[in-house]
Order: C-alpha cells, then sequence, then structure tokens
C-alpha cells in the first residue's frame, strides 16, 4: 500500500467510468474499539478510500459537526498513538486506501520522524495537513520521500492563480479543491465560480482532483462529478454514522457511480 497505491487504486476507479468518493471521520468517535468495523462499513459500501481525521483541540479547519466529533474522541480518551495501535491491528481487514487529515502539533508532539515511520508501518497511504504551509512543506517532504505516502495540497477558492497552478504541480495522490470560503459542514449552495475553480485545477493537475467542503447530498455529488474526478464528504458521512443510517451512507456513496465520461 501507500502513495504509489492510493494514485492506482483512484485510477482504476476513474478508467472504469466511476467518480471517486472519500468519505471522512473522525478516528475514534463513538469509540476507538469501533474504528475497523467503520471503515469496512465504509468500503463495503462502496467508498474508494477513507479519510480518517485525527482529533485535535484545535481544529481550525474543521466546522461544527467535525468539531463536536474530535471533542467526543477527545474526551473518550483518543490519542494518535492509540489511533496507531488499532490500525496496526486491524488495518489488514479493509482494502482500501487510508488517508490521514491531522495538524502540526499532533504531529509534532509524536515526533515527526516517528509519526512518518509509523504512518507507514500502519499502512496510511496520504496525508492532509490544513495548518502545513506548501512553503514549509519541507518539514513532512523531504523525510517522506524515502516513504511510499503521499502529501496532499489543499488548493482554496481564494488563492491566486500562480500559486493554485503551483499546490497543483506538487500535490500527490489527489488535488483537495475546497469548494467553500470557511470551516466545513453541510451546505445548500455554492459559490457560482466553484466550476471554474475546479475545472481550471484540473487543467494544471497530473492527479485527481477532488471537491470537498460542505457536499452533504446525492445532488451534490452528482453535480461535483460534472466537473471534479470525485468528492470528498465528512459532516454529512459523521451525523449519519452516528444515526446509524447505513442505507444513506451507501445512497451518497453509490452517486459517483457510473457517471458521465465528458468531464
Amino acid at each position: 500500500m501507500g502513495k504509489t497505491y492510493l494514485e492506482q487504486t483512484f485510477n482504476e476507479v476513474l478508467q472504469g467510468g466511476d467518480g471517486i468518493f472519500v468519505p471522512y471521520i473522525m478516528a475514534g468517535d463513538g469509540g476507538l474499539e469501533h474504528l475497523i468495523d467503520q471503515l469496512e462499513q465504509l468500503e463495503k459500501a462502496g467508498a474508494t478510500a477513507v479519510e480518517l481525521g485525527i482529533p485535535f483541540s484545535d481544529p481550525v479547519a474543521d466546522g461544527p459537526t467535525i468539531q463536536a466529533a474530535g471533542k467526543r474522541a477527545l474526551d473518550s480518551g483518543v490519542t494518535l498513538r492509540g489511533i496507531m495501535e488499532v490500525l496496526k491491528v486491524g488495518r489488514a481487514r479493509v482494502n482500501i486506501p487510508i488517508i490521514f487529515m491531522t495538524y502540526m502539533n499532533p504531529i509534532f508532539r509524536y515526533g515527526i520522524d516517528e509519526f512518518l515511520q509509523d504512518c507507514q508501518k500502519v499502512g496510511v497511504d496520504g496525508l492532509i495537513i490544513p495548518d502545513l504551509p506548501f512553503e514549509h512543506n519541507d518539514i513532512i517532504k523531504e523525510k517522506l520521500e524515502l516513504l511510499d505516502i503521499a502529501l496532499i495540497q489543499l488548493a482554496s477558492l481564494t488563492s491566486p492563480e500562480d500559486r493554485l497552478k503551483l499546490l497543483a504541480e506538487h500535490t500527490e495522490g489527489f488535488l483537495y479543491a475546497i469548494t467553500v470560503n470557511g470551516t466545513t459542514g453541510s451546505r445548500n449552495d455554492f459559490h457560482q465560480s466553484i466550476k471554474e475553480h475546479i475545472t481550471l485545477l484540473k487543467t494544471y493537475s497530473k492527479v485527481p482532483v477532488l471537491a470537498g467542503f460542505g457536499i452533504s447530498s446525492v445532488e451534490h455529488v452528482r453535480e461535483f462529478l460534472g466537473y471534479a474526478d470525485g468528492v470528498v464528504v465528512g459532516s454529512k458521512i459523521i451525523e449519519l454514522l452516528a444515526e446509524s443510517d447505513t442505507e444513506q451512507i451507501q445512497k451518497l456513496i453509490q452517486a459517483v457511480k457510473k457517471v458521465s465520461s465528458d468531464k
């Protein structure tokens, strides 16, 4: 597994005519003992990969739903080391790629070298670090050169075109196209320039472009699959997991199947 596996998985899905669906869940929300079961459930429902949030006390990019999930996990004693231990034991039960979404503070506390080595050992395929500016990527990037783990860049709506081009050229695995100005959370509508934004990113990116933040319905998923390669859905998945609504989770994920290839 690893960066190469992540890329292969995404390419196979796109070549088959489907879109990519990456659900986000908070590790340890509902109990760390349920994490592997949750990952298996999402894989069975058709998820391409899973973005696994690491609970943190000051999650600057997260909206209310994900913040609340992180607090529940922290209150129950979930730690990054505990998550690593669970994956070490149960990762073999999950066949799809796993992507960590974390902030730099937990990585610093863990120790950068040890964190990256343990990610490799437990089968983490990619990293998303919202508070790591591109200009400081070398803190992680140089050490990742020896490991098969993708460092995924986020492209915001407010970034100038030259920066978007830079992010697209240097991202690995996929490019995360942020669809709103602000934090995560379900929304009813999106900025009128979002299609233009994602279309531009696709011209620069050599890897798939996935839309994320605010996507919460089958209609949203299908809309974004008109011009993106896939979607990341977080807050809505967390809500549905809390409600044990496996039927709605499956409907959301299945919305990317056999999309039009004229994107």
